[in-house]
C-alpha cells in the first residue's frame, strides 16, 4: 500500500545537452528532426534513471523544449492572434516565436513561477480565444516511455492554475474562459486514456495561494466536468509550495482519486488530510525537498510517513515535495567538493535514492534502514558543530547591527538635487543594466585560466582590453552613464559568492532558469562575510578610462539569498542580514574609490514573496531592511540604483518605495509599459528606468519603436523621473544585436529630448 513517486525531473541533461541542442537549432546548425532526436534521447535517459533508482510512479510530459506553461498553451491551441497560427498543431517555429519573439512580433511575457527562480511564459488570452486541443505531445511521450517498459503518469498543468496564471490582454477575467477551456482538457484526457494511461497528474499549485470564492467555484466546476468527460483516468490532484489544509473541506468532495501534499513546506497539513480525506484516495506525501540540495532529515520524514501508515487501508506514495527540476541533476559528478560539504547534499538522483530508502523503511520497518538513520543523525551533529557553519565574528557583528541606521542621511528630493549637481546628466539619461555580451572568446578565456593554459596576469590583461573596448563602445554610442561590462563575472550571484566566506560551489550543479538559460546556484554552507573588496579594482579601472559616470555593479542581499541554495539550519532572514553587512562594506569601499553611482540589483525581491498574503508583511519588512542595511551608509551625492525584472509589482509597490533607491530600472518592453501602472497609481516618487529593449528576444528594436515606448512612459510618469535603459543585462545577447539596439536606444532618448523641448517651447509660447 506504499510506493515511490516524483512529480517531475530535471530537463536539461547531465551536461546541459538541451541548452546546446536549442542553441544549435536557433543558430541554424541543427534542424527540427535533429532537435527532436536530441530531446527524445534526453527523455529516455531521464526515464531510465528514475527506473534504475527504484521510482515506481514515473512522470511523463514533464519534459519541455522551453517551458511547460508554453507547452500547455500549445496543447490547448491558445496561440495569440499576432503569431498568425491558423489552428491545429503548433509548428516548432511558432512555438519558439512565442517564446522568444522576432523582429516582427513580441514574445509572450515572462515571469517567475511562484516563489522559485524558474521563469514561465504567461499565456495570453482574450474573449475570442478558441481552445483547440492537440494531445500529440503527452500521448507520444507516454508511448515513448511505454516502449521502454515504463508505464508513466502523464503530467498536465491544471485548468484553474493555467487560467489564474494567464493574462487577459483584453482586460477580462481569465476564469470566465473556463467553459470553453474544459472541453479541450477532456479531449486531452480521453487521448491519454485511449493510449493506456491509468493515472494522470494534474498540477494545481495555485491551491497553495489565497483562493478567492470564484476560484474555489471554478475548481469545483472544472473537476466535475473532467470526471464526467473522461471517467476512465484516475486523477492525482497535485499541490505544492504550501499548505492546502484550509481547502480540505471542499477538496474532499472533488471527483478525483488522490491528492499530493507538500510536507516540506507545510508538514502540519498532514493530520488534517488524514482526518478529512476519503480513505479511498491515494495520498502522495512530499517529504523529500524538491527545491533544496540538502539531504533529507530522515527521522522527521519517516515520522510523517509512519503517521500516515496508521490508516492501513490507505494507499500512500513517498514523493518529492514538487518537481525535482529546481535542483541539480547528480551529486556524483561533484568530485571537487569538500567531503564535509558533499556529505550533506543530495541532488535529483540522490533524492530518488532517499525516496526509495524511506519507502523501504515504511515497508520493512525502521530496523531495515537503521544504519542510514544513524549516519544521517551523525552527519547533522557534525555539521552543527563545524567551524564552517558558525563564525563567531559574523555572529557578533550581526548582533551589533541592530543599532545601525537603515535610513539615508537626507530625503530623496534633497539627494536628487545634489546628485544632479554632481553628475550633470541630460534629461532622460541613458544607461544599461550592467552586463555586456559574454562572447565565446570570453568564455574560452575563462576556461583557459581554469585549465592552467594561461596565468592570472594574462587573464587580467585580456579582460582589461575587453573592458576598455566596451567603455569605448559605450562612449561612441553616446550612452550617458557607463558600465564596465562585467567580463570578469561568470554569474551575477556566483561571482560574488566566490569572494565571500560561507559559500560553496559546484562544477555541474546547473538548474534551468528558462529555455536554454541555465544557472549554477552557489550553496550557502556557513556564516557569510567579505574577506576583501570584490569589485573595487574593476570599477576604479573602468572609471579611469572615461570622464563619464561609471556605475559600480553589485547583486543585492535578497537576490544573493534567493538565487543561492540557502543553508537549512538558520532562518533565511538571518542569512540575508549577514549578506547585507558584507555588501555594505563593498558599497562604502566603492564610494571611497570615487564611484558616484552604485547599482545594487534586486530582481529577486518579488520572487521571495510568500504565496499567502498573511505572510507578506513579515517577509517584506526584513527584505527591505536588508537592502537598506547594505545601502544606507553612503553620502547624499552618491546615487543608489537598483534593478528588478520580470515581476508583478502591484502587491509590493509600497515596499519598493521603502527601499528608497534613487533610481530603479524595471522590465517593461514585453508588457509595453503595462507594468508602469503600479508605479503610476502609487505616485512613485524616485527615479525610474522602464526598459525599452527586450533583451530576451533576438530582435533588434528600432529607434522609432523604443521612442514610442518612452512616450507611453511620459504619459504615466513625470519626465524628470525617467531614465532610458534595456530591460535587463546584455550578457546573453551577441554584439551584432547589442550594438544597433543600443544605438537605437540612444537615438530614442535624443528624440524624446527633442520632442519634449519642442513641446515645452510651444507651451511657453502659449503662456
Amino acid at each position: 500500500m506504499i510506493d515511490s513517486a516524483i512529480l517531475g525531473f530535471p530537463r536539461i541533461g547531465a551536461q546541459r545537452e538541451l541548452k546546446r541542442a536549442l542553441e544549435r537549432h536557433w543558430s541554424g546548425s541543427l534542424d527540427g528532426p535533429g532537435l527532436a532526436q536530441a530531446a527524445a534521447g534526453l527523455r529516455r535517459a531521464r526515464w531510465l534513471r528514475q527506473k534504475h533508482h527504484g521510482i515506481a510512479s514515473v512522470p511523463s510530459n514533464d519534459f519541455s523544449l522551453y517551458d511547460h506553461m508554453l507547452d500547455a498553451s500549445c496543447l490547448l491551441g491558445a496561440v495569440p492572434e499576432r503569431f498568425a497560427h491558423p489552428g491545429g498543431p503548433v509548428p516548432l517555429e511558432t512555438y519558439f516565436r512565442m517564446a522568444r519573439g522576432d523582429g516582427a512580433v513580441a514574445a509572450l511575457e515572462m515571469t517567475k513561477w511562484f516563489d522559485t527562480n524558474y521563469h514561465y511564459l504567461v499565456p495570453e488570452l482574450t474573449a475570442q480565444t478558441r481552445f483547440q486541443a492537440d494531445a500529440a505531445k503527452p500521448v507520444a511521450e507516454f508511448r515513448e516511455a511505454l516502449a521502454l517498459g515504463i508505464t508513466t503518469r502523464p503530467v498536465l498543468v491544471g485548468p484553474i492554475t493555467y487560467l489564474l496564471l494567464s493574462k487577459r490582454s483584453d482586460g477580462g477575467d481569465p476564469l470566465a474562459l473556463l467553459p470553453t477551456l474544459l472541453p479541450a482538457y477532456v479531449t486531452v484526457l480521453t487521448a491519454l486514456a485511449d493510449a493506456g494511461a491509468p493515472w494522470v497528474q494534474i498540477d494545481e499549485p495555485c491551491l497553495a495561494t489565497d483562493c478567492a470564492p470564484q476560484a474555489i467555484a471554478a475548481y469545483q466546476t472544472a473537476y466535475a466536468a473532467l470526471a464526467a468527460g473522461e471517467p476512465r483516468l484516475r486523477v492525482l490532484l497535485t499541490t505544492y509550495f504550501g499548505s492546502v489544509a484550509e481547502h480540505l473541506p471542499w477538496l474532499r468532495a472533488l471527483p478525483v482519486h488522490g491528492l499530493h501534499l507538500d510536507l516540506v513546506r507545510a508538514p502540519e497539513q498532514l493530520d488534517a488530510a488524514l482526518r478529512q480525506l476519503p480513505g479511498s484516495w491515494l495520498l502522495s506525501l512530499g517529504v523529500v525537498d524538491g527545491r533544496s540540495p540538502w539531504r533529507t532529515a530522515l527521522a522527521p520524514a519517516v515520522a510523517l510517513i509512519q503517521r500516515a501508515q496508521q490508516q492501513p487501508e490507505r494507499a500512500l506514495q513517498v514523493a518529492s515535495s514538487c518537481s525535482l527540476m529546481h535542483v541539480p541533476l547528480d551529486l556524483g559528478t561533484e568530485t571537487q567538493l569538500a567531503e564535509e560539504i558533499r556529505s550533506g547534499l543530495a541532488f535529483a538522483c540522490q533524492k530518488l535514492d532517499e525516496i526509495t530508502l524511506i519507502v523501504q523503511g515504511a515497508r520493512a520497518g525502521l530496523d531495515a534502514i537503521s544504519a542510514s538513520l544513524t549516519a544521517d543523525h551523525a552527519r547533522r551533529a557534525a555539521r552543527a558543530a563545524s567551524a564552517l557553519a558558525c563564525y563567531p565574528v559574523v555572529r557578533a557583528r550581526l548582533a551589533d547591527s541592530a543599532g545601525v541606521s537603515l535610513a539615508r542621511h537626507a530625503p530623496y528630493p534633497e539627494r536628487d538635487r545634489v546628485q544632479r549637481e554632481r553628475l550633470a546628466l541630460p534629461d532622460f539619461p541613458t544607461t544599461t543594466i550592467g552586463s555586456f555580451p559574454q562572447t565565446t572568446a570570453i568564455r574560452a578565456l575563462r576556461a583557459d585560466l581554469k585549465a592552467g593554459r594561461i596565468d592570472q596576469a594574462a587573464y587580467q590583461r585580456q579582460l582589461e582590453e575587453e573592458t576598455a573596448r566596451c567603455v569605448r563602445f559605450q562612449e561612441d554610442c553616446g550612452l550617458d552613464v557607463l558600465v564596465h561590462g562585467e567580463f570578469e563575472r561568470n554569474d551575477m550571484v556566483e561571482y560574488f559568492g566566490e569572494q565571500l566566506s560561507g559559500y560553496a560551489f559546484t562544477a555541474n550543479g546547473w538548474v534551468q532558469s528558462y529555455g536554454s538559460r541555465c544557472v549554477k546556484p552557489p550553496i550557502i554552507v556557513g556564516d557569510v562575510s567579505r574577506p576583501r573588496p570584490m569589485t573595487v579594482d574593476w570599477s576604479r579601472y573602468a572609471q579611469s578610462l572615461t570622464v563619464k559616470p561609471m556605475k559600480g555593479m553589485l547583486t543585492g542581499p535578497v537576490t544573493m539569498l534567493q538565487w543561492s541554495f540557502v543553508r537549512d539550519d538558520l532562518p533565511r532572514e538571518t542569512v540575508c542580514r549577514q549578506i547585507a553587512l558584507a555588501l555594505r562594506d563593498e558599497i562604502l569601499d566603492l564610494e571611497r574609490a570615487g564611484i558616484a553611482i552604485i547599482q545594487v540589483d534586486e530582481p529577486a525581491l518579488r520572487e521571495g514573496l510568500p504565496l499567502r498574503r498573511r505572510e507578506h508583511a513579515g517577509y517584506l519588512r526584513w527584505a527591505v531592511d536588508c537592502f537598506r542595511l547594505a545601502t544606507s551608509g553612503v553620502r547624499d551625492d552618491t546615487q543608489i540604483h537598483t534593478h528588478m525584472c520580470y515581476s508583478e509589482f502591484n502587491d509590493i509597490i509600497a515596499a519598493i518605495a521603502e527601499l528608497d533607491a534613487d533610481v530603479i530600472s524595471i522590465e517593461t518592453a514585453r508588457s509595453r509599459m503595462e507594468l508602469l501602472s503600479a508605479f503610476e497609481r502609487f505616485a512613485y516618487p524616485n527615479g525610474i528606468g522602464p526598459g525599452i529593449y527586450d533583451i530576451h528576444s533576438p530582435a533588434v528594436p528600432s529607434a522609432q519603436a523604443m521612442a514610442g515606448l518612452l512616450h507611453q512612459a511620459t504619459r504615466r510618469l513625470r519626465p524628470q523621473q525617467l531614465w532610458v535603459n534595456p530591460d535587463c543585462g546584455l550578457k546573453t545577447r551577441g554584439w551584432a544585436q547589442v550594438g544597433p539596439s543600443l544605438q537605437h536606444l540612444v537615438e530614442a532618448a535624443r528624440q524624446l529630448r527633442s520632442d519634449t523641448a519642442a513641446h515645452d517651447h510651444e507651451a511657453g509660447g502659449c503662456r
